[in-house]
């Protein structure tokens, strides 16, 4: 049953959270150049998204592509009302990314020790007792700090995931003074039964809106597991990806994320306020098919190619 703050949140306007500059490029194989991913940004600025996960402050042994993220932060256009933020492991990351005044960090665990340590060489409470510092600098510093749990309903080593290990993870990193948490749906293999399971949980313990949805497209779940968190538990933040880009190494067989422009068309349509141009968005997909060098999965994207290249016919 909608509560009557999951109502009363229902009304207020959707954040998209665009992560392709980050989760949707670390692990792409043709590295895009820095001012590429400049003018991506710049241009993800202007389509309406509250956010923009623009890179992330790992060691360039680590992940290559995304090397060059001190310069990034420092050359992109601020627009005002959208944040930037990074990813932040350790705290090398976060000096980096204070240095390149980076006003919004995040820190990621699981939900799974078979995936953390996979993913980030930790275990689930190495990672918390890892991150204790850095939350501590960054609160300090007058930084937002956001949390991702990933593996919240699925995990790739160990199927399927109860929610109370995720509500446990939720709350420890609560208490070290995380501002927000996204719950990342790893494999893309939830239905939306999984996730009203998981909400049901979750929101005795932290309202709507400090929760944000992570949703991968792998089995065709990710739209329909949208529309439930929004229209049934007042869920208004969603991390998405122009194009669908994305994926995770160590997630086998799990696709990319659940693409901007689809996630933007169904909530409008659903009767969501959203302040995003998806058409915007699209161009940037398009601009990331070209960098990446391959197709991209984004069913409103193909529609719009596909209307564009339609002769016109008069009747």
């Amino acid at each position: 049953m909608l509560s009557s703050a999951a109502h009363d949140s229902r009304r207020l306007p959707v954040r998209i959270i665009e992560v392709s500059p980050r989760d949707g490029l670390q692990h792409e194989a043709v590295f895009v150049p820095t001012a590429r991913k400049i003018a991506l940004i710049n241009a993800l600025s202007r389509t309406g998204v509250a956010e923009i996960e623009a890179g992330s402050f790992v060691s360039p042994a680590a992940i290559p592509q995304l090397a060059d993220s001190d310069e990034v932060f420092r050359a992109i256009d601020r627009i005002p009302g959208v944040t930037y933020s990074a990813l932040v492991p350790n705290e090398r990351g976060f000096e980096r990314a204070r240095a390149a005044a980076v006003k919004k960090i995040a820190v990621f665990t699981a939900a799974s020790d078979s995936f953390a340590i996979h993913n980030i060489k930790a275990t689930v409470s190495e990672s918390l007792a890892r991150f204790r510092p850095i939350v501590l600098a960054a609160k300090r510093d007058g930084m937002l700090v956001r949390g991702y749990i990933s593996t919240a309903v699925f995990c790739p080593y160990e199927g399927r995931i109860s929610p109370m290990p995720v509500l446990d993870v939720m709350m420890r990193l609560l208490d070290l003074g995380v501002d927000e948490v996204s719950l990342g749906e790893t494999i893309g293999k939830a239905s939306p039964s999984e996730i009203r399971a998981l909400l049901d949980l979750l929101l005795t313990r932290i309202e709507p809106a400090r929760l944000s949805l992570h949703v991968h497209d792998t089995y065709g779940m990710a739209i329909a597991n949208v529309l439930t968190a929004w229209w049934d538990y007042g869920i208004t933040a969603f991390d998405c990806s122009a194009g669908g880009l994305g994926g995770c190494p160590y997630a086998p067989g799990a696709s990319g994320n659940v693409a901007t422009e689809d996630v933007v068309f169904a909530l409008k349509a659903s009767g969501a306020l959203v302040p995003v141009d998806e058409k915007l968005v699209v161009h940037c997909a398009q601009q990331l098919s070209v960098l990446v060098r391959h197709p991209l999965n984004s069913r409103f994207s193909r529609i719009q190619e596909d209307r564009a290249t339609q002769p016109t016919v008069k009747v």
